[in-house]
């Protein structure tokens, strides 16, 4: 990539965030609906503070730090790179104003551009270490959209974020089981393998997959609809135990963001589910999202099948019958988020971005609507906790 598209690529990428954040309001954005989510302001601080401190501070001669105090405030993991104020407390920082947020993602958006039109200050290592930033801010752009609709869905008008926001839609595919053989699979990304990846989807390495199924598409609305109707949520003998623990201690009763006939919210004689665009009608065939991976976990015991593995979502992933791989919702499997055989961390501050995270999580596949396309890649492997609702996550039937 020549500086002039990085440079291009750069401002791009900073301006989406911007204007994802758009329609929420400074008191929107400042607010934190739980522990694990975020401000909008602070993900636009956050991201600036990622360029400041991991770019400009060692490859820039002389850049000068907008404020002393932001190191603390948004930094959000990086313990090689100093103390942090605590994740729960992020929606109590009223003061940097949103205007200040502001500016300091100007100072550092200027300080970037004059770092890409010097040439010679660019190492193979400072090159990607902005192409690691770039791909950072499209997650917190991710993060994000799914932290402003929990929070909406916090407030009782349920105001939409963006009316016009398109959804997840609808499939007409007829369920079909497509059937793997089992095999030695090539597996994972090869280090040094042409585009950008995360470290934790490297190295590519050899697995023994036993033959199995896999559902041609995701699972729907109406069939997890039929799920609750069927009792799904009070039969102890369908859930993992910590899972049947979180729908008692929770009261969880239909998935997140769904209003049953007759919630005082958006009264309705029919079910209905809140999104980024307001309140509408349950669609039978759209996915099923904002699930845990108990819930999904349950459904598909129900069904009579399981969840497939990150292993074998990814030899599934290439098949041309395959439907809504990516861009529609995340797709749990039954994988502990681990590292591959071979697996090394990237070396400073940046060694902490994912292999400290490889323990008590399970890996999603695909992508989802709030994705960035980019990221749309058959290796991707995200990871969240097990009870995580919020985000756009959904599943896929698989079989023996």
């Amino acid at each position: 990539m020549s500086l002039n598209s990085l440079s291009a690529r750069y401002a791009a990428v900073r301006q989406h965030t911007l204007k994802l954040a758009a329609p929420l309001s400074a008191e929107d954005q400042c607010v934190q609906s739980m522990p694990d989510t975020s401000p909008s302001k602070w993900h636009l601080a956050h991201t600036s503070w990622f360029f400041e401190n991991v770019v400009l501070l060692p490859y820039l001669p002389g850049y000068q730090v907008f404020d002393e105090a932001f190191a603390y405030l948004f930094n959000s993991y990086y313990e090689a790179l100093g103390p942090r104020h605590p994740r729960p407390h992020r929606g109590l920082l009223t003061r940097p104003a949103h205007s200040q947020v502001l500016a300091f993602r100007e100072h550092v958006n200027a300080a970037m551009q004059q770092l890409l039109l010097n040439e010679s200050k660019l190492s193979g290592e400072a090159l990607a270490l902005i192409e690691l930033g770039l791909n950072h801010e499209q997650q917190h752009q991710e993060l994000l959209l799914t932290d402003a609709l929990h929070l909406l869905s916090c407030n009782p008008l349920l105001p939409a974020y963006d009316a016009h926001f398109k959804h997840a839609s609808a499939s007409h595919a007829e369920l079909q089981w497509l059937k793997f053989d089992e095999g030695l699979r090539t597996l994972g990304r090869a280090v040094g393998e042409t585009g950008f990846a995360f470290d934790n989807e490297s190295p590519a390495h050899q697995r023994f997959v036993q033959g199995f199924q896999i559902a041609n598409r995701l699972v729907n609305c109406g069939e997890y609809l039929a799920f609750i109707k069927n009792g799904g949520y009070d039969n102890a003998d369908l859930w993992l135990s910590e899972g049947r623990a979180q729908v008692l201690q929770n009261d969880w009763q239909c998935p997140l963001y769904w209003l049953a006939p007759n919630d005082p919210r958006a009264p309705s004689e029919q079910w209905q589910v809140f999104g980024l665009n307001g309140v509408h009608a349950l669609d039978p065939l759209a996915p099923v999202a904002n699930l845990s991976f108990y819930e999904a976990s349950a459904f598909a015991q129900w069904a009579g099948a399981r969840l497939p593995t990150e292993f074998e979502w990814e030899v599934a992933s290439n098949h041309a019958d395959m439907h809504d791989m990516h861009a529609q919702v995340w797709q749990w499997t039954r994988s502990a988020y681990e590292p591959y055989p071979g697996f090394v961390p990237a070396s400073g501050a940046v060694r902490e971005y994912n292999g400290k995270f490889m323990v008590g999580q399970q890996v999603l596949r695909g992508s989802s609507l709030a994705t960035s396309a980019q990221h749309s890649r058959h290796t991707y492997r995200n990871f969240f906790p097990a009870h995580a609702r919020w985000q756009f996550s959904g599943l896929r039937l698989a079989k023996d």
